[in-house]
């Protein structure tokens, strides 16, 4: 049994991934892994990973939003970052990921960033 729920939405175009739960190393980072994979192979190019609920992330699970964001660059999509919790903040800080990551602290201001490239494109 996975310890990772995972529920999709649309918000403004961009699609909104609510993640709750683990990431952590075995089913839930395959879980998503995989959810990010379908999304991106069903045409979606516009991905915003909803952190806010992810009660643990380790390594494995860092590894795994790595992973989903070269995913997305490879199919010319936007993979970035919302509702980072303390913890997630931290090993984000710590691995220096927030320079690879776009992150944001508000849902609204996430979304309309996608618009922002797309003009700036």
């Amino acid at each position: 049994m996975s310890d990772l729920n995972v529920s999709t939405r649309e918000n403004g175009g961009v699609i909104v991934v609510d993640l709750a739960g683990k990431i952590a190393l075995g089913e839930t980072s395959a879980k998503l892994h995989q959810e990010l994979r379908d999304l991106i192979n069903n045409g979606k190019s516009k991905i915003l990973l909803n952190l806010k609920d992810v009660t643990t992330i380790d390594s494995s699970g860092l590894g795994t939003l790595v992973a989903g964001y070269t995913t997305a660059e490879k199919a010319d999509a936007d993979l970035k970052l919302v509702n980072l919790t303390e913890r997630a903040t931290e090993l984000m800080t710590i691995t220096k990921l927030y320079t690879v990551f776009d992150i944001f602290d508000d849902e609204k201001a996430a979304v309309n960033s996608f618009t922002k490239a797309e003009a700036a494109a």
